[in-house]
């Protein structure tokens, strides 16, 4: 096959390039032979395989057994009190000289150690920078020492139909490509995520390829890939990953920071359905309606109101609705101003908002039962289990005298799991005495309040 034929073909299917050109050879060894081999040894020595040890502590199920004596009388042999549970993922080196690898949170979290092979066969341990857990992006630091980054292309760019290829290490069996094309391009809405802006492709996402690259053909990171729709447990065509410009935007802030430092804009909104949007005459369902905005906060202070049409955030038309507001204003940073375009009625404007401190959800103990009175609760913040916390307790109150203190983290209340106000409002009575297991430090205990 000629060169003149091959760029005939892609004339014809409208994927004429003079990248594809440059990367397609169209002839070894005098036959016609076109191949991603050459772009791919560029860009596959900075996708790293990633592995995880976690120790977790072994639960008894017989108390006795934790008893040295009884052991001892009955000769039943010491069992090791901790398991090692094991993980595999990916990651993309993004920074050769500071040593700054991107991946997925779910890959290193709670980890004890982090391992990270090299395309070349060195394992370094690596240490963990910052963490986003709701948007599932973290960055992690190996020795930076002869490293292969990637280059990062601008994501906004790509379109349905663009061809990508995915490398990673699914199911441990090394790096491994694959290819496809971008199938769609800001999903959300799905659950996966806090804040979701997916780029959705068909090129195969298994297990394992979390963290890992998905790349253009000329070898650029656009997305992190992240998650796939499985309804039978392995890969069925639909794979999900994280825009690179969402991913480079919490990595800068995780570096900065150790973490993303989320403002708030006091503003509720609800996609629009066929019926908003014949009762608010539009021509469309592009936007989304605000619903409610909240007393004092940013959002009333740049004159929004209930009833207003969000079309546009920053320049960025809103087509997916409440989620890809809520995206947009989670990639901001306290202080950063949000240009909000809006319709009201017949008239389209345009307000400025500046993102506002997000308050701490908080509450009186004794909303929630009467023995927790003088307490207030909080959320468990950053480096800490999720739980309900204790930030301040009276020291004239029943919890005090009961030995709880500030600090303490309740993990389970009534022998329910609850990780945030609302769960541990679902189970607890007020009527009855409540049992409660409590993190200090590196302890944890039960305590009944009666």
């Amino acid at each position: 096959m000629t060169k003149t034929v091959l760029k005939i073909i892609l004339l014809s299917l409208g994927l004429y390039t003079s990248q594809a050109m440059a990367l397609l050879p169209t002839e070894v060894n005098g036959q016609g032979l076109p191949t991603l081999a050459p772009m791919l040894e560029r860009s596959m020595p900075a996708v790293v395989n990633i592995s995880t040890s976690i120790n977790v502590r072994r639960q008894q199920q017989n108390p006795l057994m934790n008893d040295p004596v009884f052991r001892y009388f009955f000769g039943v042999p010491d069992q090791p009190r901790q398991q090692q549970r094991n993980s595999l993922g990916s990651g993309v080196i993004i920074d050769k000289d500071e040593g700054y690898i991107l991946t997925n949170n779910h890959v290193i979290e709670k980890a004890d150690v982090i391992t990270v092979t090299l395309s070349d066969g060195r394992q370094l341990n690596a240490n963990v920078l910052g963490t986003d857990p709701e948007a599932d992006v973290a960055v992690i630091q190996i020795p930076a020492d002869n490293l292969t980054e990637i280059p990062v292309a601008d994501s906004s760019t790509l379109r349905v139909g663009d061809f990508v290829v995915a490398i990673g290490n699914p199911f441990g069996l090394g790096q491994t490509v694959t290819s496809g094309i971008v199938s769609a391009l800001g999903r959300s809405g799905l659950g996966i995520e806090g804040y979701e802006d997916f780029i959705q492709t068909d090129a195969s996402i298994n297990p394992g390829n979390s963290g890992g690259a998905l790349v253009n053909l000329n070898g650029e990171f656009v997305g992190m890939n992240t998650a796939i729709l499985a309804p039978s447990g392995g890969n069925v065509g639909i794979g999900f990953a994280i825009p690179s410009n969402m991913a480079m935007t919490i990595k800068a802030s995780l570096v900065k920071h150790g973490e993303v430092r989320r403002g708030l804009l006091g503003v509720t909104t609800q996609d629009l359905t066929p019926e908003l949007v014949k009762a608010f005459s539009l021509k469309g369902r592009q936007g989304a309606v605000v619903s409610r905005v909240e007393s004092g906060s940013e959002a009333e202070k740049a004159g929004l109101e209930p009833g207003d049409i969000i079309v546009a955030v920053n320049g960025q038309d809103i087509r997916g609705g409440s989620n890809q507001i809520r995206t947009m204003i989670g990639l901001m940073q306290i202080g950063d101003t949000a240009s909000i375009e809006i319709l009201r009625g017949d008239e389209r404007k345009t307000v400025q908002a500046t993102i506002g401190k997000p308050k701490r959800p908080q509450l009186a103990g004794e909303q929630l039962h009467p023995l927790l009175k003088g307490v207030n609760l909080g959320v468990a913040g950053r480096g800490q289990v999720e739980g309900v916390v204790m930030e301040t307790i009276d020291n004239r109150s029943h919890a005090w005298r009961v030995g709880l203190r500030p600090g303490d983290v309740i993990l389970s209340a009534n022998r329910f799991r609850v990780r945030n106000l609302d769960e541990l409002r679902q189970v607890v009575d007020p009527r009855s005495p409540l049992l409660i297991n409590l993190q200090r430090g590196g302890e944890a205990f039960f305590v009944v309040l009666q």
